[in-house]
């Protein structure tokens, strides 16, 4: 049995324990830097812009990324008001045809409401499409709205979740598959089109805080997504030594792990910070009164923005910052969820502008300097 005593919580997450494997060191070749979007509505002039417009400031946005360097741009799944995320797969696609690098994800694809047959249709597609391009993050939701409105029952949440992961994985990983589950129809040597390329395209699985999804990533073989949006990013230490002794135990090879967070990358710490308060302070503020969060404070919001979960500065202080918890963390990737509710959709571009230009190539010369041996 594999020991998930160390977990978060526990005092043990501050320092990563590691196997001292070479191959798990961080190094600055290969280390990603991409975004994230949920499809948040944004304001130009004060003015919120349409859902429709939106969706286009997201084109816009990727094919910025594209230009400054970034290695991937990743759209959520969510169905609440001011999000534009809902149909993920068809922006991407969108997406696709406006650029020819950058990679396109989810952050993330909510697995137990979709049907696996279905997301490996669209998700080929798009592959196909954007030239080999597509990956995605498969997670049980945080956010439950998709449920009553696709006819889901909570009651089920973890049954669906394990149940359809091992129908999509098998999917991309067998020509032809036989399946039978309790969560939708059986299939008898399925094979579906348009194919994906041998073993499927790269699946990572979203981890918000849970053990048990860290060892279903390990026994899956399947790389693991960080989403850290409070505290102090180490504490999760624990989460990455025990996926590594899971991915061992199951006799799986090293798998990248990335991290997701919030943040915002201005000219000067000042400017940054002013100005994600300004549009993060409500937002939370609104969390606070749904799901009894604590409700948000300067001391607490610049507590996090010094040594939690905000990446908020200017490129320097966030390159940093993205170095820190690279090399504590075993990162190989770190996206930045740039987008908030009314963010001005010009302190939006000029975030994509210095991570890419300033933010990554700092971030890559100084892991260079100083890699991480664990």
């Amino acid at each position: 049995m594999i020991d998930v005593s160390i977990a978060e919580g526990d005092p043990r997450c501050g320092v990563p324990r590691g196997r001292g494997r070479e191959e798990d060191a961080v190094t600055a070749e290969g280390f990603e830097l991409g975004l994230n979007s949920f499809g948040e509505v944004a304001t130009d002039g004060g003015r919120p812009l349409s859902d429709a417009e939106t969706l286009r400031l997201l084109v816009e946005e990727a094919r910025l990324a594209e230009s400054v360097g970034l290695d991937v741009f990743s759209v959520g799944e969510h169905y609440r008001e001011g999000h534009n995320d809902s149909a993920t797969p068809v922006l991407l696609a969108a997406i696709a045809t406006a650029t020819e690098r950058i990679r396109l994800g989810t952050s993330v694809t909510v697995l137990s409401t979709n049907d696996p047959v279905r997301l490996y249709h669209e998700f080929a597609t798009l592959d196909a499409v954007s030239n080999g391009r597509a990956q995605l993050v498969l997670g049980r939701a945080s956010a439950t709205e998709s449920f009553p409105l696709f006819g889901y029952d909570l009651a089920e949440y973890e049954r669906l979740f394990e149940e359809k992961l091992d129908l999509f994985v098998r999917l991309q990983r067998e020509e032809t598959v036989t399946w039978s589950g309790t969560v939708r129809t059986p299939l008898v040597a399925q094979r579906l089109h348009p194919r994906m390329p041998s073993g499927g395209i790269p699946t990572w699985i979203g981890v918000g805080g849970s053990p048990n999804s860290v060892i279903r990533a390990a026994r899956y073989g399947l790389p693991l997504m960080l989403a850290i949006i409070g505290g102090r990013p180490q504490r999760f230490a624990g989460h990455v030594d025990l996926y590594h002794r899971a991915l061992e135990q199951f006799g799986n090879p090293v798998q990248p792990i990335g991290q997701h967070s919030l943040g915002l990358v201005a000219e000067t710490d000042e400017e940054a910070v002013e100005t994600w308060w300004r549009y993060w302070q409500p937002v939370v503020a609104a969390l606070a009164e749904e799901r009894g969060f604590y409700r948000p404070d300067r001391k607490r919001y610049e507590a996090e923005i010094d040594h939690g979960a905000l990446f908020v500065g200017s490129p320097e202080t966030v390159a940093q910052k993205i170095a820190t918890v690279a090399r504590d963390l075993r990162l190989s990737r770190f996206d930045l969820k740039y987008d908030i509710m009314h963010l001005p959709r010009e302190a939006r571009a000029r975030t994509i502008e210095l991570l890419g230009s300033e933010v990554a190539p700092r971030v890559r010369e100084l892991l260079a300097k100083e890699p991480a041996h664990v």
